[in-house]
């Protein structure tokens, strides 16, 4: 198996910012990702993406294997040959979805059998499955073990059971993935807000020998604070040289917060699911255009932010759009977000750079106050 050459260029204190090098180009950390679930990053088109910063998107296993199908994905030339997007591509395993799916599923010690909440047809998803979707059929840069991700809360044994689950799930998914030169695969560090389980997940993980590390069960409910202490009790015991994943987290002080704690990749479907609900995030904190307030506002959404998206459209523009239910404001707002993301993590990366990221989340942390994480949306944008 390939390990993507990682090189941390700065710190300040545990933050740090680096590149993680792929063969279809580099991805400049910390990074976000947008999460481009059926194929597309929603009401978005791909050089609008790449435009506004975006060195890696996310796609959809469970999405995809569904509709179209990963078959079909594989005959069409693969993932980033259908979708249109050049650049290193992540998939998830589709764990995550078919857990949410708790009334269409059924687990077991090989894998989960699940109906399609599309059709109701039934299918099996299992690490040797889950991987064939991923990096043969899909093409993914860089695929993910298939885990399961644990409940929150629930007790001690139940957290212990699921990691142990997941650390077998992950021995297996190694095994299918075989040596391969130019894809990598991450593992997944589960064992719910338990310091001790944190700490054997985190071994188990490490010892297997992924390409890189993910921190999974967070954002699935536990609030700001927990997420910040689980990312805490895991940090120090994974490697300094392979890259660190929190996935499916989050809002901007989530990103932040994380930064802080070591991590180096996100993804979260915030930036497009917002937009589409008329919301814009912007440097002094969350906007929602649908209100009346707005709609003779001719500021831009944000000037601060470098993209047409933000500074070419007005405040009072877009809430007549979003009120009159036009699709372009769902796609302007789309735009403006994903910008908006990816300029706060070359805010972020430049700040390390320039040994002031302390100060920085100094700020941002006073401005977002009020927008700490309580739950964590689906994997699809």
């Amino acid at each position: 198996m390939a390990t993507f050459p990682f090189e941390i260029k700065a710190r300040e204190g545990k933050a740090r910012t680096g590149v993680l090098k792929t063969p279809r180009g580099d991805i400049r950390t910390p990074a976000f990702m947008p999460v481009g679930t059926a194929a597309t990053v929603k009401a978005m088109y791909m050089d609008q993406v790449e435009q506004a910063g975006a060195d890696i998107i996310l796609g959809n296993t469970y999405h995809l294997m569904l509709r179209p199908g990963a078959e079909r994905v594989e005959r069409l030339g693969g993932l980033h040959a259908f979708s249109g997007w050049k650049g290193p591509m992540l998939t998830d395993s589709g764990g995550f979805q078919v857990w949410s799916l708790s009334q269409l599923r059924k687990m077991d010690a090989d894998g989960v059998t699940f109906r399609s909440h599309i059709d109701g047809s039934e299918h099996r998803l299992t690490p040797a499955r889950s991987i064939e979707i991923q990096a043969d059929l899909l093409g993914a840069d860089i695929s993910m073990q298939l885990d399961e991700c644990t409940d929150f809360p629930c007790t001690h044994e139940e957290a212990e059971r699921s990691l142990d689950l997941s650390l077998d799930w992950g021995a297996r998914s190694l095994e299918a993935f075989g040596d391969r030169d130019a894809q990598t695969l991450f593992g997944i560090v589960q064992g719910s807000n338990f310091p001790d389980l944190r700490e054997k997940s985190a071994k188990g993980v490490v010892s297997q020998g992924f390409g890189g590390i993910a921190l999974g069960g967070l954002a699935v409910g536990e609030g700001h604070d927990q997420m910040c202490a689980t990312i805490d009790m895991t940090v120090p015991h994974l490697p300094e040289a392979k890259p660190r994943y929190v996935m499916g987290v989050g809002k901007p002080i989530d990103l932040v917060e994380s930064v802080a704690r070591g991590i180096d990749m996100f993804d979260c479907v915030l930036p497009t699911r917002a937009g589409r609900h008329g919301q814009a995030w912007t440097w002094e904190g969350p906007i929602n255009l649908k209100n009346a307030r707005f709609s003779e506002d001719m500021s831009p959404v944000d000037e601060a932010v470098p993209s047409p998206a933000s500074q070419d459209y007005t405040r009072a523009y877009l809430h007549h759009l979003i009120k009159s239910g036009e699709y372009l404001g769902a796609m302007i707002l789309s735009w403006h977000n994903t910008a908006f993301f990816q300029a706060l993590m070359a805010e972020i990366r430049l700040s390390i750079v320039e040994n002031r990221f302390e100060a920085l989340r100094a700020e941002l942390s006073h401005r977002w106050a009020a927008t700490k994480s309580s739950a964590r949306a689906p994997k699809s944008a």
